[in-house]
């Protein structure tokens, strides 16, 4: 007869443990042996036996001092005649199992309801109210539209309560036959450990514990009806491509009760002609003629709130930045406001007429006595030897 392994080693605790820890164990071990859901693994039943033992006895406190006193043999009375002779603990208060499998079977689902045909744990088993999924929309917004905020029409399919039965699916309300106002049916499933007790939600009340007398007929006993709504939603100034926006309960509806999920409005905002925007800062390329850019000018550009005018200094290069504070975008979403910043662009010509080219000549001879251009040529002299 092979020797029963330490009740606390079984379950992975020290023997300082304490009943939560204790619990959480066997919890792990439950989900992860429990014969509902490990019927391919041939080793699951032993363990899930031996570690269901190991929990009645730790979880009892007048139990676990006689164990922790004299071992196996000061529990032989709960445990020597297999797990079959733990009567005492499964339908009494003191062996919680019920909660331990809720959280692993999701409440109203399958549960484990003890071996050799003893009854339920208890608790009530019937389905929660669920909350429904969220769903995701992806729209799209023009440059204009994002950087100030505007309204934009949707239309979607929304489920809502029916108003004719007030979201109850129908009208005199009875006990359910099927499930006696339960919400559950059960049946019994048989293994080499014993009578398993499958519970799953009322195929006729879904699980309410009632039924009633006269379907509703504008939802057909649903409780909910779908419409095609068009609803209005304000997009905040400063919205970006990615961003989200949620609509509170405009997602799928909910069961047994539950509420709606919500409604992701997920952004993508199209390019501008012009301006090109990085997060809350935008920025212009500015086209400068030679003249411009040499001798300096007063120049009127374009910016999200209208034209200003501003001073480009003479000799500007391209690639030269000037910044204007407080003309970037202002961000209804994270309250900041960006800057502006213009990139300088000196255009050169590319076709120039018998005048022109007689006067960029002119200039180009009293521009090669510049310090730079001078030092560059002597360089290239010496470099050529």
């Amino acid at each position: 007869m092979a020797t029963k392994r330490d009740y606390y080693e079984v379950l992975g605790v020290e023997k300082t443990a304490t009943q939560a820890e204790i619990k959480s164990a066997f919890r792990k071990l439950a989900k992860k042996y429990h014969p509902d859901l490990n019927k391919d693994n041939p080793d699951a039943a032993e363990k899930f036996k031996e570690a269901s033992e190991a929990y009645e006895v730790l979880s009892d406190e007048s139990k676990r001092k006689m164990y922790d006193q004299y071992g196996h043999a000061g529990v032989n009375g709960a445990s020597s005649g297999g797990f079959n002779g733990f009567q005492g603990g499964f339908n009494g208060a003191d062996f919680d199992f019920g909660d331990i499998f809720d959280s692993i079977f999701g409440g109203g689902g399958s549960s484990f309801s003890g071996f050799g045909g003893f009854g339920g744990f208890g608790g009530n088993s019937s389905p929660r109210a669920t909350r429904g999924a969220d769903v995701l929309m992806h729209m799209s917004v023009s440059f204009e539209e994002a950087v100030f905020g505007c309204e934009k029409k949707i239309k979607l399919d929304v489920t809502e309560d029916c108003e004719e039965c007030d979201g109850k699916g129908g009208f005199d309300p009875e006990e359910c036959k099927t499930c006696h106002g339960s919400g559950t049916v059960t049946r019994e499933q048989h293994s080499i450990l014993g009578a398993f007790l499958s519970k799953t939600t009322c195929p006729d009340c879904g699980g309410i514990g009632k039924t009633y007398k006269k379907k509703c007929t504008a939802c057909h006993g649903k409780g909910k009806v779908t419409k095609n709504k068009t609803l209005t939603v304000n997009v905040p100034a400063g919205i970006d491509t990615g961003n989200r926006l949620r609509v509170s309960g405009k997602g799928n509806p909910g069961s047994n009760g539950g509420p709606n999920g919500d409604l992701y409005l997920e952004f993508s905002v199209e390019n501008h002609e012009y301006f090109i925007r990085e997060e809350n800062d935008i920025y212009l390329e500015i086209p400068l003629t030679i003249t411009e850019a040499i001798l300096g000018c007063k120049k009127e550009i374009p910016t999200l709130y209208g034209n200003v005018k501003i001073n480009i200094p003479a000799g500007t290069d391209s690639g030269d930045k000037q910044r204007i504070k407080g003309k970037g975008i202002d961000n209804k979403t994270n309250h900041q406001k960006g800057d502006m910043y213009l990139i300088m662009k000196v255009i050169t010509p590319k076709k120039l007429n018998r005048n022109q080219k007689k006067l960029i000549d002119e200039l180009n001879k009293t521009l090669l006595e510049d310090k730079v251009l001078s030092e560059f040529d002597n360089f290239t002299k010496k470099n050529a030897k």
